[in-house]
């Protein structure tokens, strides 16, 4: 059997991710959130818009990869903003 090479970028973005998971629950039990509307056309709560920043911020790099022949630090800052106004407005 093969085990997967974890390179320290992947395993920064990895934790990083588990560090919010672990964030975004203690919020949540710490204070409920309310579903409320913003710029996205449904009522959404806290975990719902990261859920959608994160799912965006995929689509974001792949698009900027596939598409653009930007650096990859031009995506990064994209998916960064994109994620950062759909958790504040969204």
């Amino acid at each position: 059997m093969e085990w997967m090479n974890w390179t320290a970028p992947t395993a920064a973005f990895f934790g990083v991710i588990a560090l919010i998971l672990l964030g975004m629950t203690t919020w949540e039990l710490r204070s409920p959130s309310i579903p409320r509307r913003g710029f996205l056309p449904i009522a959404t709560t806290r975990g719902d818009r990261l859920f959608i920043g994160l799912l965006g911020s995929a689509y974001l790099h792949l698009l900027v990869i596939g598409v653009t022949d930007w650096s990859i630090w031009a995506a990064f800052v994209l998916s960064l903003v994109w994620l950062l106004a759909v958790m504040r407005w969204g």
